[in-house]
């Protein structure tokens, strides 16, 4: 039995980047990934970057409405290509960064535990075992298939991973689920020309924003010419000749919706399934997830847990924060969980909309005294020459300390300028220091001279 000084299940991006550093340090490392086209983990392959890189070709795509279906099913499978070229160079790339380092060996087949030591990795041909001093479970998360009838073995039916391997752009898209993945494909499939219906059923659009965020997102993708059904309850999905068709009960009427393809965007959960995490003492919640404290061990006392994994923020640099924590505890550190603030997340719709810390209606919730500051996207002279004026910035302000309690930027690189104001946040300035700034121009983060010049 091969022997490693640290086992890492999971080529995901805080286990890909703690194998490096700790073949760095001459450590034996087993680095163990049943699927070898998620090299890199889910954002590389499946997630971020081929979703961005489609995001950005439909928004040139949508520029032009005066092209025809036709011409956009053209441009869309070049996109796709284009897609499957970036995702294979950076898969290739992460899996050499590794397999070349001398001190790391890349298992590729599907790891389960024997023991809180020992780990069984079954591949295309056999079935070994691997001993490990340290183990990290870093396996994502997958994606959930709601429990409506036809979904399942349904050839129209897709998860967004599929959705993006798809060559031919459908006519019509049903997307189940009115959450941000349903809304990032709503944004991206509508820009090709595609006729989009969500379909929620809950009543409330995005919950988690405040009322004037959330209408101003929809606004926007019903300019796009995407349908919300809010309050739809799917009875079933059926497969009929070249279609999908989609029995829904909606305001009180029974409708069918026929689409090409059908999205199932009921989010993730953590990816634990045949791991027999019970064999070594791992410890999960009901959903799945691995229970970790704020140092991500688990109840083994040689296991850690990082990223989707253990049910928390799905987030790539989430993952990748998980990693310092790992690291800084294996070098001496204190970095915890408990030291973890203000972390930003984008919904990479166009325009695109970032939030960062408390919205409004939870800085009041929380005895908040606030400010509101807000401005039009269409004040600001980039978006302007970016061609897309639509949005709406907003800033929750602490009346008396002034400080930023939380952000939510409706508008173009909205991704970019968030982090911006994370920073301001973690080093507790007060608000007007942004608004004094001096910013290059024309860029969309001279904005911040305006919203927070108030």
């Amino acid at each position: 039995m091969e022997r490693y000084d640290a086992i890492i299940i999971g080529f995901g991006k805080g286990g890909k980047t703690l194998a490096a550093k700790l073949g760095a340090q001459g450590k034996r490392v087993a680095m163990i990934e049943k699927d070898s086209g998620m090299y890199g983990g889910t954002c590389i392959n499946v997630g971020c970057i081929p979703s961005k890189s489609l995001v950005r070709s439909s928004g040139i795509a949508a520029l032009h409405p005066e092209k025809s279906f036709e011409e956009k099913a053209r441009e869309y499978k070049a996109a796709i290509e284009e897609k499957r070229r970036l995702t294979a160079a950076l898969r290739g790339k992460n899996f050499s960064k590794l397999d070349d380092m001398e001190h790391v060996t890349v298992y590729n087949g599907t790891a389960s535990f024997i023991s809180n030591t020992v780990v069984s990795v079954k591949t295309e041909n056999e079935t070994f075992s691997l001993e490990g001093e340290k183990i990290f479970i870093n396996t994502g998360g997958t994606p959930v298939i709601p429990p409506i009838e036809g979904l399942v073995g349904n050839p129209y039916v897709y998860t967004s991973a599929e959705l993006m391997d798809l060559d031919i752009l459908p006519e019509r898209l049903v997307i189940i689920g009115g959450g941000y993945i349903g809304l990032e494909f709503a944004s991206m499939y509508s820009g090709f020309g595609t006729k989009v219906t969500i379909l929620q059923d809950g009543e409330t659009f995005l919950k988690r924003e405040d009322r004037d965020m959330a209408e101003a997102i929809r606004s926007i993708l019903e300019e796009r010419g995407v349908e919300f059904r809010l309050g739809a309850k799917i009875q079933k999905v059926e497969a009929k000749e070249g279609y999908a068709e989609t029995r829904i009960l909606w305001e009180g009427a029974e409708m069918l919706l026929q689409s090409q393809a059908v999205l199932a965007a009921a989010g993730r959960k953590p990816n634990t399934e045949g791991l027999d995490a019970e064999n070594a003492g791992v410890r999960r919640n009901a959903r799945g997830a691995v229970i970790v404290d704020d140092e991500l061990k688990t109840s083994a006392p040689n296991i850690w847990a990082m990223g989707d994994v253990t049910g928390g923020l799905q987030f790539t640099y989430v993952s990748l924060d998980d990693f310092r924590i790992i690291w800084s505890q294996m070098n001496g550190g204190d970095y915890t969980r408990a030291d973890r603030k203000n972390v930003p997340y984008s919904v990479f719709i166009t325009p695109s909309f970032s939030r960062v810390g408390l919205n409004e209606e939870e800085a009041r919730a929380a005895g908040y005294q606030v400010k509101i500051l807000k401005m039009p996207a269409a004040a600001i002279p980039k978006a302007q020459v970016l061609k897309n004026p639509k949005g709406l910035l907003k800033a929750v302000i602490d009346e008396k300390t002034n400080r930023i309690l939380g952000a939510m930027l409706l508008c173009e690189e909205s991704y970019e300028m968030i982090n911006t104001v994370k920073l301001a946040m973690d080093l507790e300035a007060d608000y007007r220091f942004l608004g004094k700034q001096i910013y290059t121009h024309p860029t969309m983060s001279e904005a911040f001279n305006d919203l927070f010049g108030q």
